[in-house]
């Protein structure tokens, strides 16, 4: 690995060799600006705009703008002039536990290699005192023309540095926190920590940036000739979720299935339900009037049922009583003629 810069560490009245080597690499695909009409490269030309001629990097400098638009030249030589302890020193200036640092001020990374023989001793005792104390080292250095913060630790068996942006250069966060004051339930938390541990931890070797390589199939498939197939986006998965708890719900069931973790028993996952037809639920209050309503309810459907009864036997004995009342008042009648006939004295016969 090439170099880009080289210096020493400045570990108290130690002095340690070394080179700075870049320990990340941008694997991006980079494009260049075309002709679309004859595919003819489109360059940019450093042209002055007092005189409209085209520089070349010899005869461009540096200048500060000022607030009424005046530049004022900063040459090479006024910034070399310029008191500049770190420019090829690396001082560790603290020894401080790793979670005291705050990972939003982590910057580009780099390997400290050992540069010579005589370096690979006191690189070794920093090493091995780093892994020993279990803290990282506080640091300056200067990078391009400008002092920086790093961050040193050990990495395998190599002093990696961090750079570290400055504490001034980290934003407050206050104006990105939530305005409106939102509680959570115990619920929640329980089913988030349930998403959590069903997710688990990943192999960060195996994460690889899948955008990146539809781009290179896409440009070998041009440069062959062919035409690239048209890819369907991803369809939407599941329907509009109506609250937190049935997000968190349908997340670790998704996640369950996508591991293929059985589901049966304990840790069995509601499913979620469309807003528009879900039943409103009933108020504490119905509960309890519905409640109290219900021996009346039931006391008055067994009246009811009663009174059908009644009026079915009713109905019935209606039915069948002409023919008794017909017999009834026959019999009687001829009960009272034969009363009638006893009663009337017979007329004796003259002599």
């Amino acid at each position: 690995m090439r170099s880009i810069w080289n210096g020493a560490i400045s570990f108290g009245l130690v002095s340690i060799p070394i080179k700075l080597v870049n320990a990340t690499e941008n694997h991006s695909i980079s494009f260049r600006q075309i002709h679309t009409a004859d595919g003819g490269r489109v360059r940019y030309r450093k042209v002055c705009e007092l005189d409209g001629e085209e520089l070349s990097t010899e005869e461009i400098g540096k200048a500060y703008e000022d607030a009424d638009g005046s530049m004022i030249p900063i040459t090479d030589a006024d910034l070399s002039s310029l008191p500049l302890p770190t420019a090829k020193t690396i001082e560790i200036v603290a020894f401080v536990p790793a979670d005291t640092i705050d990972p939003l001020q982590m910057d580009a990374a780099y390997y400290l290699s050992a540069n010579g023989v005589p370096a690979a001793k006191p690189y070794t005792l920093l090493r091995e005192a780093l892994k020993r104390s279990q803290k990282v080292a506080i640091a300056k250095f200067a990078l391009r023309g400008r002092e920086r913060l790093g961050m040193l630790r050990v990495v395998d068996d190599v002093i990696a540095m961090h750079g570290l942006l400055w504490p001034d250069e980290i934003r407050a966060s206050e104006d990105a926190a939530p305005e409106a004051d939102v509680s959570v339930r115990e619920a929640e938390l329980d089913l988030a920590d349930a998403l959590m541990d069903t997710l688990g931890e990943v192999d960060m070797s195996t994460l690889h940036d899948d955008y990146r390589a539809a781009v290179e199939e896409l440009i070998a498939a041009k440069a062959d000739g062919a035409l690239p197939q048209a890819q369907e986006a991803p369809a939407a998965k599941g329907g509009k979720v109506i609250d937190l708890m049935a997000a968190l719900e349908s997340s670790v069931k998704a996640a369950r299935a996508a591991r293929g973790e059985a589901e049966e028993g304990e840790g069995e996952v509601a499913e979620v339900t469309e807003l528009s037809s879900r039943k409103p639920r009933k108020s504490a209050s119905a509960k309890k009037t519905a409640a109290k309503r219900a021996p009346a309810a039931k006391k008055t459907a067994q009246t009811k049922t009663a009174q059908a009864k009644k009026s079915t036997a009713t109905k019935k004995t209606a039915e069948s009583s002409p023919k008794s009342t017909g017999a009834k008042k026959s019999t009687a009648t001829t009960a009272k003629k034969t009363a009638a006939k006893k009663a009337t004295p017979k007329k004796r016969a003259s002599a």
